[in-house]
């Protein structure tokens, strides 16, 4: 069962990965590359912080922006289109399957198995913890734009995932009304502290590019994450089903 349940995961992280990639090519893409342009009229951006976190929160929106885009600083980045597309399509096919193998493993560990039922669910959840919640205080961000020190978006960062995560299991799972509304407070606890933020908020990048990207990267992160939840669902129960299980 445990074998099949982390293959189930595999097939279904490849298929979000692929599926994140198509639509982070129509709708973020093309902001990013927009982005770079003010940043290239001057104004600087903390490159390794943008990976980072855009890794972090399940969408390599922001790694394979970057990547295309030569500073001048000696380091290698792809140099065709083609060439970032297929970096992209890796980058994201590792994320997903990183993120399914880690939903396979909780769901073993709690024993509530992925299903077709409520992979909705579960894809729902990996979004909130992994890209919603960090997202209220710290929005996706374009290449040019003011940001905190890495160390301290990145701390934040870890920490809301996990209260997050806490929180929305201790909601799920748990039936005294007590320990439920403690899940609602480790949820609010990181946005009450606040997240790390730039002294300096000047940006060349237009308020309305800023914007679009953050709806546009949210929106693609909520597609990867219910393809791999209903993937993780239909591809276990066909698993299970032929293996007699």
């Amino acid at each position: 069962m445990i074998g099949r349940t982390l293959f189930a995961a595999v097939l279904a992280g490849l298929a979000a990965g692929l599926v994140m990639s198509v639509v982070q090519q129509w709708r973020v893409v093309p902001l990013i590359v927009a982005a770079e342009q003010y940043e290239d009229a001057g104004h600087s951006h903390d490159h390794a912080a943008m990976s980072a976190d855009g890794l972090a929160a399940g969408s390599a929106a922001a790694v394979e922006g970057h990547a295309g885009h030569d500073h001048g600083d000696g380091a290698w980045s792809p140099s065709t289109d083609a060439e970032r597309l297929w970096f992209t399509l890796i980058a994201n096919a590792g994320a997903g399957v990183g993120f399914a193998l880690l939903v396979a493993a909780l769901s073993l560990i709690l024993n509530v198995p992925v299903t077709p039922a409520n992979g909705f669910l579960w894809g729902l959840a990996g979004f909130s913890v992994f890209m919603l919640a960090p997202a209220v205080g710290l929005p996706p961000e374009l290449p040019g734009m003011p940001a905190a020190d890495l160390f301290e978006r990145q701390v934040w960062w870890w920490a809301t995932a996990a209260a997050t995560a806490l929180g929305i299991g201790l909601m799920a799972l748990a039936k005294p009304w007590a320990v439920r509304l403690a899940g609602v407070a480790l949820i609010a606890a990181p946005h009450l502290w606040g997240a790390p933020h730039a002294a300096a908020m000047e940006s060349a990048v237009p308020a309305a590019l800023a914007t679009a990207f953050a709806a546009n990267a949210l929106a693609t992160g909520i597609v990867f994450w219910l393809t791999l939840g209903l993937a993780l669902g239909l591809i276990g129960a066909r698993l299970m089903k032929e293996a007699g299980a």
